[in-house]
């Protein structure tokens, strides 16, 4: 059964890529959900997949892409819709 959690992510997190280190992290793992930006700084996504696999990205978070700083990831959620891609949307 799947596993679906929504998160935030706070540190120095935009401008570094995040979004798109996580697109990439999660769609290499199998995983769908979505990827934003938002307007306090920090990053929001949803994770779906496998629970290993949705665990293993959610440890890679806590490092992100090379030039982040992560200070913190918190799920926020869990169990939020159903997803078929990944996808990285607009900020909030």
């Amino acid at each position: 059964m799947p596993r679906t959690v929504h998160i935030r992510i706070e540190g120095r997190v935009q401008g570094v890529g995040f979004r798109y280190w996580l697109k990439m992290t999660a769609t290499a793992a199998g995983l769908t959900g979505w990827v934003r930006n938002r307007a306090d700084r920090s990053v929001e996504a949803v994770l779906q997949g496998q629970p290993d696999d949705v665990a293993g990205v959610l440890r890679r978070c806590e490092e992100g892409p090379p030039d982040a700083h992560v200070t913190r990831v918190e799920i926020i959620g869990e169990g939020v819709g159903v997803y078929e891609t990944f996808d990285v949307r607009q900020t909030a």
